[in-house]
């Protein structure tokens, strides 16, 4: 199996269909929107790009025109950064990428009349902590509010399925120890980092270790692993490199180990997850692009 990471790359996306539209009102608070052409209403993709919660640009969602050319609608979000909750003094911080990544899903459903866009059939991907957002999303319990008085907090936040990339599948670091013992990711989310700072992002996992009683709520609020249950929505995962369990590999904060992990659990669950790296077995979709267009388009 060739390598996701080893794909031609994807030309260039056309220009969106509308652009840097608000879903709130803060400044990172904007999506993209590539509409399919249909008569009928299209599911629809939504991207969370990738950085660690600390940089990134929803200019990286990638194969926009092979989406469209299969009758799914695109959109590409922006979302506060965890590093500009910390200075605002949010706790824990990674609350505002996660609940931006809820909010722009509710705003979508919002436009459903407007763009064209069926709300039963959507999915959500992205890479590294975009796919995480992403698993968060897919196995969390509706966030809607019925009763709110915001027309866009009143739609749901439940996905059809989730395909990612490189996810990290749970923010405990004591899982994250166990599974693979050079571990250094997810910190920051909790506050273990300087803000002003980008670099220390990776530097104080050892101290996240030791305060993760403290923080155990919060763990069990935000990592994805914490909501699996049975009856949630299929999931697809990709790692361009193989698993190994107990090991140290070279780049801990992506690696299948974490794939691994999840696809334990959620088979338990009977919930549908397709894992797929280099030199898995009975591989059905070999991209994210094929998973997502074929569950899709169901």
């Amino acid at each position: 199996m060739r390598a996701q990471s080893d794909k031609p790359k994807p030309p260039p996306n056309q220009p969106a269909t509308f652009a840097k539209v608000s879903y709130g009102e803060h400044e990172r608070q904007v999506l993209d929107f590539w509409k399919a052409p249909s008569d009928k209403p299209t599911p629809v993709l939504i991207y969370i790009h990738g950085g660690g919660w600390v940089r990134g640009d929803k200019k990286a969602v990638p194969y926009v025109q092979k989406y469209l050319d299969a009758g799914i609608s695109v959109v590409s979000i922006n979302y506060r950064f965890s590093w500009q909750a910390q200075l605002a003094g949010v706790k824990p911080p990674v609350e505002w990428p996660l609940r931006d990544a809820a909010r722009a899903v509710q705003f979508v459903r919002s436009k459903a009349v407007e763009w064209n866009i069926d709300k039963q059939r959507i999915a959500a991907s992205g890479k590294s902590a975009g796919a995480c957002s992403s698993l968060w999303l897919a196995f969390h319990d509706d966030m809607a509010a019925p009763k709110s008085t915001d027309p866009v907090a009143r739609e749901s936040t439940c996905l059809t399925c989730a395909a990612v990339n490189i996810a990290q599948t749970t923010l405990d670091p004591q899982q994250m120890k166990e599974w693979t013992p050079n571990s250094r990711y997810g910190g920051h989310a909790f506050g273990f980092m300087d803000p002003n700072d980008l670099k220390t992002r990776d530097t104080r996992f050892t101290e996240f270790l030791e305060h993760r009683a403290e923080i155990l709520p919060w763990i069990k609020e935000y990592s994805p692993y914490e909501y699996a249950s049975a009856g949630d929505p299929p999931v697809y995962l990709y790692y361009d490199n193989a698993p190994a369990l107990g090991k140290s590999p070279r780049d801990p904060t992506h690696t299948a180990n974490f794939g691994v992990k999840l696809q334990e659990k959620l088979n338990t669950l009977g919930v549908s997850c397709e894992l797929v790296y280099p030199g898995a077995a009975n591989i059905k979709h070999a991209t994210i692009e094929d998973y997502l267009i074929d569950t899709l388009k169901r």
